[in-house]
């Protein structure tokens, strides 16, 4: 079963501050979406259909300690994951969960 993931407004901002950082970050964001297709429910659960997934960024060299947080949000009877946040984990430790609440409400 293959689902679809989307990315919300505020996932595409996060993706292209981080693009324009690592030259890198293109072919990491790719292999973390072809993951999720397969295995939508990956990483540490945060509730509210939420998953926090480690994400390696290849031009860092640090591997998956040093790289980005994804927060995903799996939707399973539409088969669908939306990706809510995307950050550097050495420029924020976590993501406030009235943060998260907001962009939560971005979501179809």
């Amino acid at each position: 079963m293959s689902y679809k993931v989307i990315f919300t407004s505020d996932a595409l901002r996060d993706a292209k501050q981080l693009r324009k950082k690592y030259p890198s970050f293109k072919s990491d964001l790719a292999n973390l979406i072809e993951s999720l297709q397969q295995d939508p429910q990956q990483g540490e659960s945060l509730g509210k259909d939420c998953y926090k997934i480690r994400l390696a960024i290849s031009s860092k060299n640090k591997g998956k300690r040093g790289g980005a947080r994804a927060i995903s949000c799996v939707k399973l009877i539409d088969e669908t994951v939306y990706l809510v946040a995307i950050y550097d984990k050495s420029e924020a430790d976590t993501i406030a969960e009235g943060d998260l609440d907001d962009r939560l409400l971005n979501i179809p």
